[in-house]
């Protein structure tokens, strides 16, 4: 342990590894661009500049804590230069911040109201520059960048992939793709971890909230939706309910009072994946055939797996996401009604689809050919919870203030195991929980104390299941995917079942999720979906009577169809308990 005296307060610190911690720790929240504590410290922005007891400008995110270091933080001179580098920032930036979608979010316009910044006193001489809207799921604008290089290092520390990089020099230098190729051209797998820290809005969310209300507009269309379980703990962030806390209920009455006709829970979708996920493995574990099984609920793992290791590609769950699975459900059921109709000489109303997710990848998903049935597409549009919480906005509601109402039947029954799918090592549980076929706590604490559970990059587990040892990873982060992708590649290691969530902790900290997200906000969405899950009366998907009821009714020979690629088939049929 050692101490600092920081503003004339002494200050203990033990491990922080830098003096911006320590600060920080002291309750002095110093304004910074380009520090985040999972990343690389860079100290390009210098806004998190102090003065020592000798008059030592530097960079506290770049400096290693020492015992006796006396240093101040809002000097005069420190204050000067803060307000000058937010002004020439300012003055080559866009400043439509009215019209601006990350608009009360924004990082530059926080400190710059946070240091009274009334003026800039210098010119814009930067050209207006292209937006980059050519990906289904962000929006690139280098007029609103500020090069703090956020999204550079998280594409290449986190994700692994380096879509991004500075390219010129000076006052030309921009943040762009190779070559300033198009998002789209790129190996880019739109899992939007680069708007998560962009602290402006030069990397934005793709916008689908005008045919949304179009399609709500519209007397001659039912207008149904599905809401993932990383949505129902994130969305009240924005409304100053608890973070972490359930607000699906609440959710659930915004939607309704929004116009929403019919409201189900992706969760349900979820429990159709772990039925059709465990028998494929299942399968596969007695062929010896295409293992590990790597799960497929996530799309920016897919087409991060399609695009850098396509020999892992066989390797893939045919299975379609819970979004995927559950927008063919309904899909189907809307067709079954239209053909009623027909016969019977009424008029039906058009069925659309829309998801509410955490994940920006969604909005590429269902763009996908393999997630249509007969060539059409089953989920219309992808909502992020962003998204959503706009359009609550935008009609006045508080969320914080109306009462909780129940979704719609018989689709707004769930498991615990499909609750589960919004952190990673969920989907892994999940299925585990089906293929012991035991819902007894003793089982149940078994399985979530094999290793699975956490927040590491890369987690290892064994578990026996009828008498073999099934070696399972789960996987979080495409960088740490890309890891274990090489040693499997080397052979030096084996697995049966691999889960892979391109973000880190998975869906609770996806790109389309309210943004900012720091340690608490990841560990209290964490906490809230596990106890989702303990509340839960069902806790295994095959228990879920819903379930049971779909597979010998509308899904009933058309398993494969509606629930699996179309590409490999898988055994026809689902055994219930």
């Amino acid at each position: 342990m050692g101490y600092m005296t920081i503003n004339n307060i002494r200050v203990a610190f033990t491990d922080e590894k830098n003096v911006l911690s320590v600060i920080r720790k002291s309750g002095i929240d110093l304004p910074t661009f380009c520090y985040h504590s999972e990343l690389s410290t860079y100290g390009a922005c210098r806004m998190c500049v102090v003065e020592d007891d000798r008059g030592k400008i530097f960079a506290s995110c770049s400096e290693v804590p020492r015992d006796g270091m006396v240093i101040y933080t809002h000097t005069p001179r420190l204050q000067h230069h803060r307000k000058m580098i937010l002004e020439l920032l300012l003055s080559s930036h866009c400043r439509d911040c009215t019209t601006c979608t990350e608009n009360g979010v924004c990082t530059l316009q926080k400190l710059s109201r946070q240091l009274g910044i009334d003026e800039v006193r210098f010119e814009n001489h930067k050209p207006i520059l292209p937006l980059d809207e050519s990906s289904e799921c962000i929006v690139r604008d280098p007029n609103k960048c500020i090069l703090c290089g956020d999204c550079v290092r998280t594409c290449e520390e986190i994700q692994g992939l380096g879509i991004l990089d500075f390219a010129f020099r000076g006052s030309k230098m921009q943040v762009m793709p190779a070559f300033d190729r198009a998002m789209s051209q790129t190996d880019c797998v739109g899992c939007g971890q680069c708007r998560v820290v962009c602290p402006t809005g030069a990397i934005s969310i793709k916008q689908d909230i005008a045919p949304v209300w179009t399609a709500l507009a519209d007397k001659d269309t039912c207008v149904i939706a599905q809401i993932a379980p990383a949505v129902r703990v994130a969305i009240g962030d924005k409304f100053g309910i608890p973070k972490g806390e359930n607000t699906l209920g609440r959710l659930v009455a915004a939607l309704r009072m929004i116009g929403f006709d019919e409201i189900y829970d992706t969760n349900f979708g979820a429990d159709l994946t772990v039925m059709e996920e465990s028998k494929e493995l299942v399968e596969r574990l007695e062929s010896g055939e295409n293992l590990p099984l790597f799960t497929s609920c996530c799309p920016a793992w897919v087409k991060f797996c399609e695009n850098r290791y396509p020999q892992f590609r066989k390797n893939l769950s045919t299975c379609r996401s819970p979004q995927a699975m559950f927008g063919a459900l309904l899909k189907e059921e809307a067709r079954t009604e239209e053909k009623k109709a027909a016969q019977e000489g009424t008029k039906n109303r058009k069925t659309v689809v829309i998801s509410i997710m955490p994940c920006t990848a969604k909005k590429a998903e269902i763009k996908r050919p393999e997630h249509f049935t007969e060539g059409k597409q089953d989920v219309d549009y992808v909502l992020t919870t962003t998204e959503v919480t706009r359009m609550i906005q935008e009609a006045g509601i508080d969320l914080s203030r109306i009462e909780p109402e129940a979704l719609d039947m018989p689709f707004g029954l769930s498991s615990g195991a499909g609750a589960i799918f919004g952190v990673t090592g969920g989907v892994t549980e999940a299925v585990l929980r089906r293929l012991k076929n035991n819902s007894s706590s003793e089982v149940l604490d078994a399985i979530s104390f094999t290793g699975i559970r956490g927040v590491d990059g890369i987690k290892e587990a064994s578990v026996d299941l009828n008498g073999r040892e099934v070696k399972i990873a789960v996987v979080n982060g495409l960088h740490c995917a890309k890891e274990l992708l090489d040693r499997m590649k080397d052979g030096e290691v084996h697995y049966d079942f691999v889960e892979v969530m391109a973000c880190k902790r998975g869906c609770i900290a996806g790109g389309g999720q309210p943004v900012l997200i720091g340690p608490r906000t990841k560990k209290a969405r964490l906490e809230g979906i596990y106890k989702i899950d303990s509340m839960a009366q069902i806790k295994l998907s095959n228990e879920n009577p819903i379930v049971a009821t779909v597979y010998n009714g509308i899904l009933k020979g058309k398993e494969h169809k509606l629930l699996h690629n179309p590409t490999v088939a898988v055994g026809q049929g689902q055994d219930q308990e």
